[in-house]
């Protein structure tokens, strides 16, 4: 999408092209192990699934089976995109009263019920053509007999002192006493035995079978709050996306309880001005972008959260007219310094009364992440993120399983009032975002991130520099980035912006002058420090070629076939 006349800017990486299919995850044996479905004959929810496995053995700090996941198919045969949600809900155990000494960020009491495997399985039902067996061969081969642990994967070991204080993590990660080494050998066996049998029971056998069972015991030996219910009523829920128009392309992304929404909202807000009239990485482009994600995020603190627990308004949130006004409220010249959330009602044709609750939970149909694309060379694509929250989860590995628990628990509100409290059977609201941007009926980006409240800020970002600004691929996963960081509890008052806009090394001096200047509390960062690993697929509409885009700030690497 390069316009007439526009400088080509240079990038560290080239961008990788194919023609019969392409996966770009966060490692690069995740990507090979999606890329030997392809070739197997797999499609792109095969490719998808052998990845996501591969991923919870090589990249074991950012997700897995413990945790959850959004998954965003596109069927070319159909014509359809839809989204599975695969967010597991808080333990029926789990109340305000249960915390009422906070939530701990470590341990089994941080830990909800993992909704994963049945998001991965229920895709693969719907759409596979390869057996599972064959599509978790590569991540059960690396789990039984170890993989060089790398660099970054060494450095979030020694940073997660945590792991050493359960002996079923220890014998994993650290099995010599001290956390493993680059180069040495990750090996995983009760994970491998997991996969197998999983790949040979279903997903039974992880929520009323063998595995379950065993992630219920350890879960009572260790004073948590998981239980055979918990398990066996979750479900993966199979949503339809949302959208909106943004410069002539349609932009997917997943509903609530996902932050896809706000990312849409900020996408609203900007697409009513020219950002390339204000400049590539300018002050005012900057600014536009920063001032749009306060206004976003303080609807996204008012009204977003479990759907099935309260009535979101994102037909309002989303339209056209409720982001001129919010626009209304953008200054170039000024930071704002306090934001409230607006009125998304008056913009509702649809649904729900105000604030109704849509129905109560208990029937049975109900970050540090990662994200990785597919696209296959039939057109078919997947958007995939899983997550288990922050690095290594919980810290615990559930003995005799190899499966590292999420601590999600941690994301929940205990204020009472607030429209993402936590209650018993509730799914937390996630940030996880998976985003597909289609022109004329087709898709021509397949793209997302992980990175927890930045994710949306990354996609944004990301997204201008191909649609507005000519970027290929891997110059617009390299560009300088921002993030904004905001401490702020919103309700329906407004607040105070506790806030910092940290700026790589990368920015012009003038940028970062220019927007203190403003009011913007400027902090710089290292060169390639924002948060985030951008993984992206363009799909070029006369050739079908497909380019991919792997962000180096992790260890995302694209692969074509």
């Amino acid at each position: 999408m390069v316009f007439p006349g526009e400088a080509v800017r240079q990038a560290h990486r080239p961008v990788v092209m194919s023609k019969r299919g392409m996966v770009v995850a966060g490692h690069p044996l995740a990507a090979l192990a999606g890329t030997t479905a392809l070739q197997a004959g797999g499609n792109a929810v095969d490719a998808a699934l052998a990845t996501a496995a591969a991923l919870n053995v090589v990249e074991p700090h950012m997700s897995g089976m413990g945790g959850d996941g959004f998954i965003m198919v596109y069927d070319r045969s159909q014509g359809t995109v839809q989204v599975v949600n695969a967010t597991g809900a808080a333990p029926f155990a789990a109340t305000r009263e249960t915390f009422a000494d906070g939530i701990p960020m470590k341990g089994m009491r941080s830990v909800s019920t993992p909704g994963l495997v049945a998001g991965w399985l229920g895709a693969h039902q719907r759409y596979g053509r390869l057996p599972v067996e064959s599509l978790f061969a590569s991540a059960i081969g690396w789990a039984r007999e170890g993989f060089p642990v790398g660099h970054r994967l060494a450095e979030y070991m020694s940073a997660e002192p945590a792991l050493l204080n359960y002996p079923s993590s220890r014998a994993i990660f650290a099995p010599a006493g001290k956390p493993l080494r680059p180069g040495e050998l990750l090996v995983q066996r009760d994970l491998a035995r997991t996969l197998t049998v999983i790949a040979r029971e279903g997903a039974a056998a992880f929520y009323t079978g063998e595995i379950g069972q065993q992630l219920v015991r350890f879960s009572e030996q260790q004073g948590g709050l998981l239980s055979p219910r918990d398990l066996a009523e979750c479900r993966a829920h199979w949503q339809e996306p949302i959208s909106v128009d943004y410069r002539g392309y349609t932009v997917y992304n997943a509903p609530p309880n996902s932050s896809g929404l706000t990312m849409l909202q900020m996408l609203n807000l900007v697409g009513l001005s020219d950002l390339r009239a204000l400049g590539w990485l300018s002050p005012a482009a900057v600014q536009l972008m920063v001032e749009a994600k306060k206004l976003a995020f303080a609807d996204r603190e008012r009204y977003l959260a479990d759907p099935e627990w309260v009535d979101v308004p994102v037909e309002g949130l989303l339209s056209k007219a409720y982001a001129r006004e919010r626009a209304e409220l953008i200054d170039l010249r000024r930071a704002a310094q306090s934001v409230a959330a607006g009125d998304p009602w008056s913009h509702q044709s649809r649904g729900s009364a105000r604030g109704e609750r849509q129905h109560s939970r208990g029937a049975t149909e109900r970050e540090d992440t990662t994200c990785f694309v597919v696209v296959d060379g039939e057109g078919n694509a997947v958007c995939q993120l899983q997550s288990i929250q922050s690095a290594f989860g919980s810290a615990l590995v559930a003995d005799g399983t190899g499966i590292l628990l999420n601590n999600r628990m941690t994301y929940w509100h205990l204020e009472e009032g607030h429209v993402d409290c936590l209650a018993p059977g509730k799914r937390v609201r996630h940030t996880m975002n998976p985003v597909m941007v289609f022109k004329d009926g087709l898709p021509r980006l397949v793209m997302g991130t992980p990175g927890a409240d930045t994710q949306v800020q990354t996609n944004l970002q990301v997204l201008t520099h191909v649609l507005d600004f000519g970027h290929n691929v891997q110059e617009a996963v390299e560009a300088p980035r921002w993030r904004h960081l905001q401490n702020a509890t919103e309700s329906t008052v407004p607040h105070t912006c506790q806030d910092q806009l940290q700026l790589e090394a990368r920015f012009a001096p003038e940028t970062a002058k220019a927007l203190r200047e403003l009011g913007q509390p400027v902090t710089e960062i290292a060169p390639w420090e924002a948060m985030g690993s951008e993984v992206m697929i363009e799909i070029d509409p006369a050739s079908g070629v497909l380019m991919g885009g792997a962000d180096p700030r992790r260890d995302a690497y694209a692969i074509g076939i």
